[in-house]
């Protein structure tokens, strides 16, 4: 960063840290352990596909390096989904991150916004527990948690997101800035 950037209050961005999904697992260890809270088996990555065939072929590249568990949604402000499915969280993180770096060697790193892990309430989950996800911002190189109570209404449980960041911090690195912590209302993942 030069100086006239550092007078016009301008700052690089957080270039992508993508080696951070592998500290997944772990926290979802400290998950477990603490809260009953275990992986769904889904996730996905959520990017602005651009116009035409290249992105159609990005999307049969990545169907083809992750094999079985594989699909594709749209939400309602055109974002693409790219969604896997594993029951191993540690093989499920390989083809997130297979995804995100085949995307950022295709060239389309700046329109790759986050990657998303479900959570639900294992066995052992005490009797309040809820399902959430933890969100990988790719621009910030940091997770946040997400706990969405009702997206019709448009209705997040913040209380939850707070322990979920406590739990976690440890393991991952969490985005301090709680600004950013997007709500993902039409989010495909389960």
């Amino acid at each position: 960063m030069g100086l006239f950037d550092t007078i016009l209050g301008r700052s690089k961005p957080v270039r992508a840290n993508l080696d951070a999904l592998f500290a997944l697992p772990t926290a979802a260890l400290t998950l477990q352990s603490a809260g009953g809270l275990v992986s769904s088996g889904h996730a996905g990555v959520c990017w602005k596909p651009p116009p035409g065939q290249a992105a159609a072929d990005a999307q049969k590249e990545i169907a083809e390096l992750v094999g079985d568990g594989f699909g594709y949604a749209q939400d309602k402000f055109d974002y693409g989904w790219l969604l896997l499915d594993d029951t191993d969280l540690d093989e499920l993180v390989t083809k997130i991150h297979m995804a995100n770096s085949t995307l950022q060697d295709n060239g389309w790193g700046p329109q790759l916004l986050c990657s998303a892990f479900g959570f639900v309430p294992g066995p052992d989950a005490p009797a309040d527990a809820r399902d959430f996800r933890l969100i990988y911002l790719f621009k910030r190189g940091t997770f946040y948690p997400f706990a969405c109570v009702d997206a019709a209404k448009e209705r997040r449980d913040t209380e939850l997101e707070l322990r979920i960041r406590t739990m976690v911090g440890a393991d991952l690195p969490v985005e301090s800035d709680l600004t950013r912590w997007f709500p993902l209302w039409d989010m495909p993942v389960a």
